[in-house]
């Protein structure tokens, strides 16, 4: 009797062994082709995506890239992974279909000590296409010499003159959650969408209110390409072309400066400057073809976004899938759920 109650309690432990087994194997693959959740951590995204947003990513969209690094511990630390097997970079379905305007989650292409896919996970939106022409001139971003239209959620930051306090019911009344008083004169930097800073103007205690802008030429060292010859800052940028696979890139002193990361770091090249002369490879050359497409990334928030115009370009390898939906959302400063946001798509 006991020997036929070991044999039965085996046999229980071995079916849910099983079937934990296959369930973990399900969830693997929905996670790693088809939907995968991620949380919102910082508001360069606002008001489109909010800190404390869990999003779902489609990675059907552009279809599910194979994993690079088999050998890894799934739902852990990044670290936990070994390089013995590295498979190449392979996307289901074909070229990522990307359009403007598209909100990705993509690999942070700066971190190069990691593997493409144990890289910090950023989420933006797609200004740029492969073959585009980007430029900012006074924050307003132009696309292939034309203006684009922003959506209403775009930030920027602004400088208000008051006349009296502006405290946190001011804050909650007019949706403000980053910025605060920058002098004892009245002086306040907040982060506004364009609708909200006409609302704010026609306060009667406001006395001025201008949206920030660093002047054309006023160059930023942190923007790239980190260069004085091409002396951009945040809000006058470019113009950029942006790489298709198979563009022939000319190359000089300049401009290798532009594609010098692309060349070696995404694209797997050894690349030197002798004699004013480009040398890939060992081969002396004034040209480059692109092996990959490339995109620009920029936030909603605009002067609150670690994106395109401080690391250049987007390879097509680290892009991980389109965001679709908020599926829950909870404001950690008020401690309250945002329900209004929950199961919202987002555009």
């Amino acid at each position: 009797m006991k020997k036929l109650l070991t044999i039965l309690k085996s046999k229980k432990t071995i079916d849910w062994v099983k079937a934990f087994s296959v369930a973990f194997v399900i969830v693997l693959l929905v996670r790693g082709l088809i939907f995968e959740p991620f949380t919102i951590p910082s508001p360069s995204m606002e008001k489109t995506l909010l800190t404390g947003d869990f999003i779902l990513v489609n990675k059907l969209s552009y279809g599910p890239r194979l994993i690079r690094t088999p050998l890894s511990m799934p739902f852990v630390d990044r670290k936990w992974y070994s390089e013995a097997i590295s498979l190449p970079y392979y996307r289901f379905f074909g070229t990522p279909d990307v359009e403007h305007n598209d909100v990705l989650v993509f690999n942070y292409p700066m971190e190069e000590e990691f593997p493409v896919d144990h890289r910090t996970h950023f989420i933006k939106r797609c200004i740029g296409l492969p073959g585009d022409s980007i430029g900012v001139i006074d924050s307003k971003v132009f696309v292939n010499g034309k203006a684009i239209a922003e959506t209403e959620s775009i930030q920027y930051n602004y400088t208000i003159q008051s006349s009296q306090k502006l405290d946190s019911a001011f804050l909650a009344e007019n949706d403000i959650t980053e910025g605060g008083l920058i002098s004892e004169k009245g002086d306040y930097s907040f982060s506004l969408t364009k609708a909200n800073a006409e609302k704010i103007k026609a306060l009667p205690y406001v006395k001025n209110i201008a949206m920030n802008s660093e002047k054309n030429e006023l160059w930023d060292e942190t923007v790239f390409p980190y260069k004085s010859f091409f002396p951009w800052n945040a809000d006058n940028f470019g113009v950029l072309y942006i790489p298709k696979a198979g563009d022939t890139l000319q190359l000089d002193t300049n401009s290798i400066n532009l594609y010098e990361r692309l060349i070696t770091i995404y694209e797997k090249n050894t690349l030197t400057v002798i004699n004013n002369k480009v040398v890939i490879n060992g081969d002396t050359t004034d040209k480059y073809v692109t092996k990959m497409n490339y995109y620009f990334m920029m936030g909603d928030n605009r002067h609150n976004s670690m994106d395109s115009r401080y690391w250049g370009f987007l390879p097509e390898d680290h892009i991980v899938g389109k965001v679709w939906i908020v599926f829950y959302s909870y404001d950690k400063a008020k401690e309250k759920v945002r329900w209004n946001r929950c199961f919202d798509g987002v555009n």
